[in-house]
């Protein structure tokens, strides 16, 4: 899953912004969802690879005993 999140922002005719989320609620889903699963197939389709975690810090060596 992914760590961050960002913001899209669309414009769509009322009307089907209103089909979409009573569909959405009836399938017991957000509209967050289904548009993150859309993009996720869409870049499937096409084959897009991506990062969905950053990348773990990288550990730090611990000093060398000076003895």
């Amino acid at each position: 899953m992914e760590s961050k999140t960002a913001r899209l922002t669309i414009l769509i005719d009322p009307v089907k912004k209103k089909a979409f989320e009573t569909l959405c609620a009836s399938q017991d889903l957000t509209p967050s969802q289904v548009v993150r699963q859309l993009i996720r197939e869409y870049l499937a389709q096409h084959g897009v690879d991506y990062a969905t975690k950053a990348k773990p810090a990288a550990k730090k060596k611990a000093p060398a005993d000076k003895a």
